[in-house]
């Protein structure tokens, strides 16, 4: 049986997709090498995955219904899907909000359908649909740390609505068509093959180039800084243990520990030998102040802790930031 992951050449997806083939999983990726950051880098994650004969790529976009239920016909065996692909950033969602509502809400609906179609199957079926959400579903909540039953009912950005659509969307399907489904909810993640809208690679390339980092709420900002290493597991011991009757459940993936951004900082300066230029600036729209997860429940179902501190992972991004653009 076969694994469809979307978003496969993006930064979760392609490690995601990774860690399957390294157990012996058989792989169906799907991307559309959006140019929201440069291609170059989704190209280069993707060129790891196709040495591997267990590795099938269809370049796709998720909201095409004809290619992605072509696809579902075409690949048979498909028994379980890691829906990944997204629009992402907070900020952008404020400059095109048209792609957002495309991707993440009309691309979730064909994958949703692209499900339908796998349950109904007279062989085999669909075993679990799990699916990307967001930490900023949490939108306005001052209640720290973000629990899986605390309101998500006042997004503060565009891109946290679409999120938040998603997983109402699949507690429908789940509900009509007895699908067994699992939203998670990443809080920030970082880490090799990061991507280059997403601070610790800015803060990265900046302390590197010696120009200045800007800082919104005048430096007061503390974020769950999760270790893709133990994200993927995350992903992966979910993925293995669907809920035991066809339903929709969610779960926070994260690090657990809130990170002052002054202090994570310091970890890049320590890392990259160079002192960082930091100008302190007042928070824009859509901006979240702080995040962290409570992770009770995600401990307590599937037996998944996280294991890498900001002081462990940030040298080994460090590491592969200089080795990926050869500093």
């Amino acid at each position: 049986m076969s694994v469809l992951v979307t978003g496969v050449a993006g930064f979760v997806g392609s490690h995601v997709a990774r860690a399957l083939l390294a157990r012996g999983e058989a792989v169906v990726g799907v991307d559309n090498f959006s140019d929201y950051y440069d291609p170059i880098l989704k190209f280069a994650r993707l060129k790891t995955l196709r040495e591997d004969k267990g590795f099938t790529f269809l370049e796709a976009d998720i909201a095409d219904r004809e290619a992605m239920l072509a696809l579902a016909q075409k690949h048979g065996d498909l028994d379980r899907v890691v829906h990944l692909a997204a629009q992402p950033g907070i900020r952008h969602s404020m400059v095109d909000p048209y792609i957002y509502v495309q991707t993440n809400v009309m691309g979730h609906l064909v994958m949703l359908e692209l499900a339908r179609g796998l349950i109904t199957r007279k062989e085999g079926g669909l075993k679990h649909f799990v699916y990307a959400s967001s930490s900023s579903v949490y939108g306005g909540n001052r209640k720290l740390p973000f629990a899986i039953d605390d309101r998500v009912d006042r997004p503060v950005s565009l891109y946290a609505a679409t999120k938040r659509a998603d997983e109402l969307m699949t507690e429908t399907y789940s509900h009509l068509y007895g699908m067994a489904a699992t939203g998670l909810r990443y809080f920030t993640v970082y880490g090799p093959w990061g991507r280059p809208d997403m601070s610790p690679y800015i803060f990265a390339k900046a302390i590197h180039e010696g120009r200045t980092i800007e800082l919104n709420h005048l430096g007061f900002i503390k974020r769950d800084y999760s270790y893709i290493d133990d994200i993927v597991a995350g992903t992966l011991a979910v993925l293995d243990k669907p809920p035991a009757e066809a339903s929709h459940r969610v779960y926070n993936l994260g690090a657990a520990r809130s990170e002052d951004i002054v202090h994570v900082i310091s970890l890049f300066e320590k890392a990259l030998g160079r002192e960082a230029k930091v100008e302190l600036r007042p928070g824009e729209p859509g901006d979240m102040q702080e995040t962290a997860a409570d992770i009770t429940d995600t401990t307590r179902d599937f037996g998944w802790t996280p294991k890498v501190t900001v002081e462990q992972g940030i040298p080994l991004f460090v590491d592969w930031f200089k080795s990926y653009n050869r500093l």
